[in-house]
């Protein structure tokens, strides 16, 4: 009886860090918190990085998602948002965390809806994906740390 308590509890544990990879969701983020830097160019070299949300039922939620850096800032992106859950927890509650090679950055998703930073960084994303075009249905935040 023990043996299984211990087993179950190992498990939950394992399952608790489980990060998210390519389409696959994750929970809490593994790593360590750290100061974010003043330029995010960096994450140019990152084709996917992970977002750590707050869900509803009290369970961290992480999805790996493209990045895309403009004048040091930080830019992340949902292709077809309405159809995916963690947006609207974005909505709802917009601190997150931001997971990049085992560092965390705890901060802040803000909705960009002006028309010229969107064009902005739709060509950044262009750019660093080597996309033809940006797909119609795209929602993009800037990170605020």
């Amino acid at each position: 009886m023990m043996r299984s308590l211990l087993a179950v509890f190992v498990a939950v544990l394992l399952l608790g860090c489980l990060s998210p990879q390519d389409r696959r969701p994750g929970l809490m983020l593994p790593g360590r918190v750290i100061a974010a830097p003043a330029d995010w160019a960096f994450t140019d070299e990152h084709r996917e990085i992970a977002v750590q949300v707050k869900p509803p039922y009290f369970i961290p939620h992480s999805v790996t998602v493209w990045c895309g850096s403009l004048d040091g800032r930080l830019y992340l992106a949902a292709r077809d948002p309405e159809t995916k859950n963690w947006p609207g927890w974005v909505d709802r509650d917009p601190r997150v965390r931001i997971g990049i090679d085992g560092s965390l950055y705890d901060g802040r998703l803000v909705d960009v809806t002006d028309a010229a930073e969107v064009a902005a960084i739709s060509a950044r994303y262009q750019a660093k994906y080597g996309l033809a075009e940006m797909s119609p249905n795209i929602r993009f935040w800037r990170f605020e740390p």
